[in-house]
């Protein structure tokens, strides 16, 4: 999956484990999955993402997905949306230390974003008809929101449809994308 770019993922994963603890963003029991459970999860959906896209990552707290696509895809130009300054803090440090000149880490919510994308995503952040009004907006007509889900995303799905079109969707499909164990389910919403 990252191919030449693997000790650069392994460094991030250091990161996480390690500064990602001591500040807040990943937690203590989550060190030992963060290979499994937080980068492939977010890795495994990386064959989806358009060569060259623009990529925002919104409330990407400790740049999941965003961080790991743009660590595998060089050839995108990644956003990570955060917020929170402390979180904000740690992405700058990252980018930095892992030496990324494809990522642009953005303290803001995603309301205030005044651009668009090629590709939205966002992870564990919010039920989806909120999600589909945050994000939504920024997406390209022609592009795709998806949004990393877990067991519920049909249901999600079913409760989020009429806002969704409404915003602008046009198709909205729930996949699977394989990592070993655990499934990475994606809602991918069109517009």
């Amino acid at each position: 999956m990252f191919a030449s770019r693997l000790p650069i993922a392994e460094q991030y994963a250091h990161i996480l484990a390690t500064d990602g603890v001591v500040k807040g963003l990943i937690g203590p029991r989550e060190v030992p999955r963060i290979w499994d459970r937080h980068i492939m999860n977010s890795a495994v959906v990386v064959p989806r993402v358009p060569h060259g896209a623009s990529v925002a990552d919104i409330g990407t707290g400790a740049g999941l997905p965003g961080l790991v696509w743009a660590i595998a895809r060089p050839d995108l130009a990644v956003t990570l949306v955060e917020p929170l300054l402390r979180r904000t803090r740690f992405l700058e440090e990252a980018v930095s230390e892992l030496g990324l000149d494809n990522v642009t880490v953005l303290r803001s919510r995603a309301e205030d974003v005044h651009e668009t994308y090629d590709v939205v995503t966002a992870r564990a952040v919010a039920a989806l008809d909120k999600l589909g009004r945050w994000c939504l907006p920024l997406v390209k007509k022609g592009g795709v929101l998806l949004a990393l889900k877990g067991r519920t995303a049909q249901d999600e799905v079913t409760a989020a449809t009429a806002t969704l079109h409404r915003l602008g969707a046009t198709t909205i499909v729930v996949a699977t994308y394989a990592n070993g164990e655990v499934p990475t389910t994606v809602v991918e919403v069109s517009k």
